[in-house]
């Protein structure tokens, strides 16, 4: 277990991870699973890294408020006839039909899995998830070109690599070494809710952490982030 202090701020206990690194300042940050972190001098004792907490707390709060509603709900689905699946903030009916050729597409208000063994929810499960996958790969590079050219030097904020994982904790994330790992799920959200988590993750290529120049980054590369925010988490609630 890493060094931690709690600190109270009214009827409020914020819980603080402490990382010692050989620095000159105090960094707070409040990570996306709402952990409180100080980067904090080597020196620094216990007692000055909680008096510049409490100065902040409110801050601090407010940030863990945003990311608790920042996290993904997962629906359980069942993957059976008629069952409504997003796509691109688009409702669609699944149909299921039976056919030599596995395979899906979208037709007229649905998704449309063929399959021979239309019986098997597995069999269209993963038939479903690899359609999903590859409209998510092709979908999220194109998002990708179009965000980086929010920024002054859009080569800089360029991830190394795209990587699209079934997350249970975030939309997304970005390496320290500059991997984009995006959530399958964003294939669900309308494409300026995928641009916000898109966008938000590239930031993190300029400022690691979710402090006060984060925030000011984001907000200037896109100012009406917290109505694309608040749209991804309604449809995908």
């Amino acid at each position: 277990m890493g060094e931690r202090i709690q600190i109270r701020y009214g009827d409020e206990l914020i819980e603080v991870e402490i990382r010692r690194r050989d620095r000159a300042t105090l960094e707070i940050a409040v990570e996306p699973d709402a952990t409180v972190v100080a980067t904090a001098p080597m020196g620094a004792t216990q007692e000055a890294i909680a008096e510049k907490i409490r100065r902040r707390a409110r801050w601090v709060l407010r940030q863990q408020r945003f990311f608790s509603q920042y996290l993904p709900r997962t629906p359980e689905r069942q993957y059976v006839a008629a069952e409504t699946h997003l796509y691109l903030g688009r409702q669609y009916r699944l149909k299921i039909v039976q056919h030599i050729q596995a395979k899906v597409r979208l037709e007229r208000g649905f998704i449309v899995v063929q399959t021979h063994r239309p019986s098997e929810v597995d069999a269209t499960r993963e038939l479903l998830v690899a359609w999903y996958r590859e409209r998510a790969r092709e979908r999220f590079a194109a998002r990708i070109e179009n965000c980086i050219s929010r920024f002054a030097d859009p080569e800089a904020f360029r991830p190394k690599a795209l990587i699209i994982r079934q997350l249970s904790q975030r939309w997304g994330s970005m390496s320290p070494s500059g991997r984009l790992v995006l959530n399958i799920r964003l294939i669900e959200a309308p494409v300026d809710a995928v641009d916000y988590v898109v966008t938000h993750e590239l930031c993190h290529l300029a400022e690691p952490h979710h402090g006060p120049r984060f925030f000011d980054l984001l907000e200037r590369v896109m100012p009406d982030w917290e109505k694309r925010k608040a749209r991804l988490e309604r449809i995908l609630a």
